[in-house]
């Protein structure tokens, strides 16, 4: 069987972070699957408005292109929430590239006719309800619920951080007529397992799930399409700081 390649993309500058979604996705791979992580070299350290998921986009798009520069990546997933930049990123490369909303929405919906949401901060709430909507998930998630702690509070006080996402997925299970709880955070990827433990529902975490989405697209020779809106961007000036991009070199046809 031929080694799959796949890149993990966090969009946030924690390298603490990247270590730990690598870990997670690296003891879910399957066999023949090689997994690296990157980051990007400058933007937010934790992604937790729409202003941060615009700057951390470009992020994306950069390290998207310095994968296609190394060549030998099958795909990239993109793990934050809010999946930013998930299109951009398409139309760069033919490899598919999943964003771990999207994954875990689709996984949820395997095993569960309706799931709730807990994530980070209610603002951030704000921004998975926009993707539900654009995704087509609004009718399965139940409700989004908020255990209002920082991203970066989940490696600063681990313990508090667990506690108050089991507390805020008991409710969920207890108050909103579910069957599984879909964790609305890259940093939940280490917390799956003893989440479920505790609440007694399937957990779905998006790293992860956008991991096996990935490794069986790529498995089944699926790519990103090159044909309308996903095609490779028409080459163009850039100025300024983002003269770099000028006239990239990519291919123009589809």
């Amino acid at each position: 069987m031929p080694i799959v390649h796949i890149r993990i993309i966090n969009p946030n500058t924690t390298a603490s972070m990247t270590a730990a979604i690598h870990q997670a996705a690296q003891q879910q791979a399957g066999t023949g699957t090689t997994v690296s992580a990157s980051q990007p070299d400058a933007g937010p350290v934790s992604i937790e408005s729409h202003f941060d998921e615009v700057i951390s986009a470009v992020g994306v798009a950069e390290e998207v292109l310095k994968g296609e520069r190394e060549g030998g990546i099958d795909a990239y997933v993109v793990a934050c929430f809010g999946d930013p930049g998930l299109l951009a990123a398409r139309e760069l490369t033919r490899a598919p590239v999943i964003g771990i909303a999207e994954a875990a929405f689709h996984l949820a919906t395997l095993v569960s006719t309706r799931f709730s949401i807990v994530t980070t901060l209610g603002r951030t709430g704000i921004i998975a309800e926009h993707l539900l909507q654009q995704y087509g998930f609004s009718h399965h998630c139940r409700r989004i619920r908020a255990a209002e702690i920082p991203v970066l509070d989940l490696e600063r006080h681990p313990e508090m951080a667990f506690t108050r996402i089991v507390e805020e997925c008991c409710r969920a299970r207890d108050e909103d007529d579910i069957g599984a709880i879909v964790l609305g955070c890259g940093g939940m990827a280490n917390l799956t397992q003893e989440i479920s433990r505790e609440v007694g529902l399937p957990v779905v975490e998006g790293v992860t799930a956008a991991l096996k989405l990935a490794e069986s697209l790529v498995n089944l020779g699926l790519h990103t399409s090159k044909y309308g809106d996903l095609a490779y961007p028409r080459p163009k000036t850039f100025t300024g700081k983002f003269s770099e991009l000028s006239d990239l070199d990519l291919p123009h046809k589809s």
